[in-house]
């Protein structure tokens, strides 16, 4: 996989497919691959480069505060080093809080936004579950088995655990593959979770943009719909998936790809 020099870090990135290009931005923790499922279909039509974070992966991981809009100027930067001018911008979770700041800081870069399970800012109960990552992680020694622990519960409903659960083990074996961030570059990234706020960015976002949230997810929940779509000049397209909870991408694969396809193929061309 190449890797390129961007705001002073190495940051490792993966091309797949042909089209216009379509930036996908992992969520916390994790590498480029978070988007496995999607990314067979988005490359039927779109170049999909897909990056690895800093603190996460195989990028970088320096020292120092970590801020969403850092992490946006990092991704301009790697757009900028790849040579790509403009792109649909792609992200959920950590990866749709960064894309905010992307659309915002540098709108010219992005074509289209798309925001899934996104907040506008981090309130006290999100940071309060982000807060029991970080003890967890540091209690575990190891980022891996707190995503697995840890994290799983708040992305998957209790019917997915019940029904598939074949299917959780096959994603926590997918996590243990993975090269995941040590603690300390864990808690600089999550850093940057905590301390989101993006409620004045948001109204310098002239993208077009789609916004989707499970409907069971309790961390990035629709509470946060209202606010993001008043705040983006023109609105966002919203949709709710109905059986899930804060990571559709894995627990309603079909669904998500065809909703989120849609959008991106509307805005290509």
């Amino acid at each position: 996989m190449p890797t390129v020099q961007a705001n002073g870090i190495d940051i490792n990135y993966e091309i797949v497919g042909e089209g216009e290009p379509l930036v996908l931005i992992p969520y916390l923790a994790a590498d480029q691959a978070c988007y496995a499922f999607q990314i067979a279909e988005y490359g039927k039509y779109f170049t999909c480069y897909s990056v690895d974070l800093r603190g996460a992966g195989l990028s970088g991981k320096p020292e120092g505060t970590h801020t969403t809009q850092l992490l946006a100027d990092d991704v301009a930067g790697f757009m900028q080093a790849a040579g790509i001018d403009r792109a649909h911008v792609f992200g959920l979770s950590l990866g749709a809080a960064v894309g905010m700041w992307l659309a915002a800081r540098y709108p010219a870069r992005v074509k289209s936004l798309s925001l899934h399970s996104a907040w506008d800012r981090s309130d006290p109960f999100l940071r309060a579950v982000v807060e029991t990552w970080r003890v967890m992680a540091q209690g575990l020694g190891s980022v891996t088995e707190m995503v697995i622990n840890g994290i799983f519960p708040w992305c998957f409903t209790p019917e997915l655990y019940a029904a598939r659960p074949e299917y959780v083990e096959s994603l926590a074996e997918f996590v243990r593959g993975r090269p995941m961030p040590p603690v300390d570059a864990f808690l600089r990234q999550s850093e940057a979770v905590l301390t989101h706020d993006a409620r004045e960015a948001l109204g310098s976002v002239q993208a077009p943009t789609q916004l989707t949230y499970g409907r069971h997810d309790l961390v990035t929940s629709t509470r946060f719909a209202d606010p993001i779509r008043e705040a983006i000049p023109g609105g966002a397209d919203l949709v709710v998936f109905e059986d899930c909870s804060h990571a559709p991408i894995y627990e309603n694969v079909e669904e998500f790809n065809g909703q989120t396809l849609a959008f991106l193929r509307q805005h290509s061309g």
